[in-house]
């Protein structure tokens, strides 16, 4: 069975630092690119990171540029989010997702290039 494991989420304080991780299994993690996303109640989904399969580019959504940090350990089906200076504003469920038509990461992706995708997991910034 293919499937995604978000975990890491948590609540934390304005300025403070979180990691996601994002277990797969079931299929070869190492060959495409793998998104996160985040999504906010009332807002659409957003698309916040990606890590194209070889782990050489990225992408950042303006809104976390310079704050998050994606990484992936392909030999152990792991990816990651390192999220920094967190924002009241970054308040979403956070989900990661295997992009099926690219190994690397374009600037705009529509949501069916996507085909798997995890539960999600909770992330609360507030004081």
């Amino acid at each position: 069975q293919m499937q995604f494991a978000e975990s890491g989420g948590d609540l934390v304080q304005p300025g403070g630092s979180l990691r996601l991780s994002c277990a797969a299994s079931g299929f070869t993690f190492g060959y495409n690119a793998i998104n996160w996303f985040r999504q906010a109640p009332g807002k659409e989904r957003e698309r916040v990171s990606c890590m194209s399969s070889s782990g050489l580019s990225t992408y950042y959504a303006d809104s976390v540029q310079g704050r998050f940090e994606v990484s992936r350990d392909n030999p152990k089906n792991i990816a990651y989010l390192q999220m920094n200076s967190l924002k009241p504003e970054d308040t979403a469920i956070y989900y990661c997702a295997r992009d099926r038509l690219h190994y690397f990461c374009p600037d705009h992706t529509e949501l069916g290039d996507y085909d798997y995708w995890g539960q999600g997991t909770q992330v609360t910034v507030s004081s």
